[in-house]
């Protein structure tokens, strides 16, 4: 079974994630709009290679998944949001569109960072306190003080 990944290099997953749903899904505004596509929408204008293009790129969002050791269910969830995004781009002319608006690898980086960020939320209870300890020590210490008041 491999091992679980670090949180610094589950963090340093989601940075690489983040950058790469934003090239996919939203790098290019579009002038007079607040709206923003990726270069999955402009890939995904060739016919047929441009779709599968886009799959082969979210596609790396689930490998990225994997190695930050995401749930069985999460990336079921990643799964189903790749299919519609690839059946929905399969479309003639509103595929295009399709496209641009689902931002599937936007939506699986949020998947995997609310995944991890409940695993890191999870964490052990603080150890009790160790009063056996301090009760032994602290009579320890009587004793001795007590011996070297006696003594002297």
């Amino acid at each position: 079974m491999p091992k679980q990944p670090s949180a610094a290099e589950q963090r340093a997953i989601l940075q690489r994630l983040d950058k790469f749903s934003r090239f996919t899904d939203s790098s290019i505004g579009l002038p007079f709009t607040r709206f923003k596509i990726g270069v999955e929408a402009i890939i995904g204008l060739v016919p047929g290679i441009g779709d599968l293009a886009g799959l082969a790129m979210s596609g790396y969002v689930l490998l990225e998944a994997q190695r930050a050791g995401a749930s069985s269910k999460v990336k079921r969830q990643m799964l189903r949001n790749i299919g519609i995004d690839f059946v929905g781009g399969l479309i003639p002319v509103v595929g295009d569109a399709f496209d641009a608006v689902y931002k599937a690898n936007t939506r699986n980086t949020r998947l995997l960072r609310n995944y991890l960020n409940e695993q890191l939320a999870i964490e052990l209870p603080p150890p009790a306190f160790p009063w056996k300890v301090l009760i032994g020590l602290s009579v320890l210490f009587a004793v001795v003080i007590g011996g070297v008041v006696i003594l002297v």
